[in-house]
């Protein structure tokens, strides 16, 4: 790729980002959290200890955005989740210090099911009905 080719992706990335709607941020925030996190325990099997501290400093970033939106009086799990952030944040600090990459696994299995549950959550229109359920005939009477 030419540095032209790079910056235009760039700017387009970039773009995309800004015009995203609030849940596309989220879903996109979850999509790049587990990409960090699969990358760091992959730098850590590799003892590749610079890529993977970058790659955790970058995730406790992701997840102090995610905490810092989060409305805790919007929901009735919010303060849960608010746990699982600062568990998660916690917990890769320690396996940044530490070299340890099973906390890392350890907030994979618990950020995967998140991360798919927003992009499900996402893809549902306020109303309840999916352009699946609609493309397939499945709408509700």
């Amino acid at each position: 790729m030419t540095v032209q080719q790079a910056r235009a992706l760039n700017a387009y990335q970039r773009e995309a980002v800004l015009s995203a709607s609030p849940a596309r941020l989220l879903t996109l925030l979850y999509d790049r959290l587990l990409l960090d996190l699969a990358r760091a325990a992959e730098a850590q099997g590799t003892q590749d200890w610079p890529a993977a501290h970058e790659l955790l400093i970058h995730a406790q970033d992701i997840i102090a955005e995610l905490s810092a939106t989060l409305e805790p009086g919007a929901w009735d799990g919010a303060d849960h989740l608010a746990g699982l952030y600062s568990y998660a944040g916690t917990a890769l600090m320690n396996a940044n210090i530490h070299r340890d990459p099973a906390p890392v696994r350890d907030c994979i299995s618990l950020l995967e099911p998140l991360r798919q549950a927003w992009h499900e959550a996402a893809a549902t229109p306020a109303d309840g009905v999916s352009a699946a359920s609609v493309s397939e005939g499945r709408v509700p009477a």
